[in-house]
């Protein structure tokens, strides 16, 4: 009973490893292949779609908005992925949500199709949080609600 107990311990621990480590790489691939993309001012499915200025324009914001999350968006996935700087990856992870968020939001705003606007970049939210979620204590800045201490 005991060993069962240990092993299903094991099975669970090494699942959210694996779990994190798999969205925390989708992330941080997306965010840097994003990044260099916005940059580049290139195409929405890097060889093939259509260019990021389009679909930016298209939801009415200047191009060199493009610049700007580019260049944040590069530094934001190298945070994800190196060791330590807990606070640094704590700012790297909301950024990448509010810009997946804002992009989900845009999409609805300006009627976009979903399956190019609005979707992918809900989906990338959704794995950021859980990469999030998942993080090993060592990533961590601590505690998210500390137990009360009874008087």
């Amino acid at each position: 009973m005991k060993e069962d107990m240990m092993m299903r311990t094991n099975v669970m621990s090494s699942s959210r490893v694996i779990s994190y480590w798999v969205t925390t790489m989708v992330t941080a691939l997306e965010l840097l292949a994003g990044g260099v993309t916005d940059l580049i001012h290139g195409r929405t499915a890097l060889v093939a779609g259509e260019p990021v200025a389009l679909v930016l324009a298209h939801l009415g914001y200047p191009v060199y908005l493009l610049t700007i999350l580019g260049v944040w968006k590069i530094p934001g996935a190298i945070a994800l992925l190196a060791p330590r700087f807990p606070r640094l990856k704590e700012w790297a992870y909301a950024g990448a949500f509010f810009v997946y968020v804002a992009a989900v939001a845009s999409g609805i705003v300006r009627g976009g199709d979903p399956g190019t606007l609005i979707w992918p970049a809900f989906i990338l939210a959704v794995l950021t949080l859980a990469s999030w979620a998942l993080r090993p204590p060592s990533r961590t800045l601590g505690v998210l609600f500390p137990a009360r201490k009874l008087a």
